[in-house]
């Protein structure tokens, strides 16, 4: 399963400007185009396995959900409530995920792109947390531990994604005050590493619209992005599996 628009509701507060770019898609824009490639993907994944390209189409998604999520965790007024909220619809996600990926009600072998960008987000709250304790000796080497961890941990808690999900956010979040082609020439090559076979290339193509990313935040549309995943799977699972 691909990623899902998930990552995009953080968009919460202004986003912070981005000079020297073709600028011409704000965070709405960004989410609707990961929101229509993650449909694509999963529709040609279920119902037309031979079309390819929809596939392909598919893997433009994960980078843009990641970079919203790094967008949505660095400019959200509250970090905590973030958290809450992506796991609260993790949560509830977990059973149409579950039910269209292996068709039983709950199984935990393979967990939804939700819970994986809230490992993702504890991650980052976890390295704000220790690097605010100014008295803590080595606390660098302490937050950047605990950012390994969760990258780390996320390929044995059988999260969708895993380490190319979480670490993206990571990335992103780590070089989020540098120069756009710098981050995300950064994340290419993490990405380029991590996934490259077949037609996993084609995520590469995510990242053209992430660098026309103007800054803004757009029209939000933030309960349409968290409602719609556990919404589409439930629908293609009763239209494949029940009707």
């Amino acid at each position: 399963m691909t990623g899902l628009w998930i990552c995009l509701p953080g968009s919460e507060d202004n986003m912070r400007k981005t000079p020297e770019r073709i600028q011409l898609l704000d965070g709405t824009a960004l989410k609707l185009i990961a929101l229509v490639s993650m449909v694509f993907d999963h529709v040609g994944d279920n119902f037309f396995p031979d079309q390819i390209w929809m596939r392909v189409i598919g893997r433009i998604a994960m980078p843009i959900f990641a970079f919203c999520i790094a967008e949505g965790f660095s400019h959200t007024r509250n970090k905590p409530k973030y958290l809450l909220r992506m796991l609260l619809f993790g949560v509830i996600s977990e059973v149409p995920f579950d039910l269209v990926a292996s068709g039983k009600l709950l199984e935990f072998t393979h967990q939804n792109i939700m819970l994986t960008f809230t490992w993702a987000i504890l991650g980052l709250l976890c390295y704000e947390k220790l690097l605010e304790n100014k008295r803590t000796k080595g606390r660098y080497v302490l937050a950047g531990f605990v950012l390994l961890v969760f990258f780390l941990s996320s390929l044995f808690l059988g999260l969708d994604y895993n380490l190319l999900g979480v670490g993206l956010i990571i990335v992103y979040y780590l070089l989020r005050d540098k120069a756009p082609l710098i981050n995300n020439a950064a994340a290419i090559v993490f990405h380029a590493i991590l996934r490259n076979v077949g037609i996993y290339w084609f995520g590469l193509l995510g990242f053209l619209p992430i660098l026309m990313y103007n800054g803004q935040r757009g029209k939000g549309l933030k309960w349409l992005f968290y409602v719609f995943y556990p919404g589409h799977l439930l629908l293609i699972y009763l239209l494949r599996d029940c009707v």
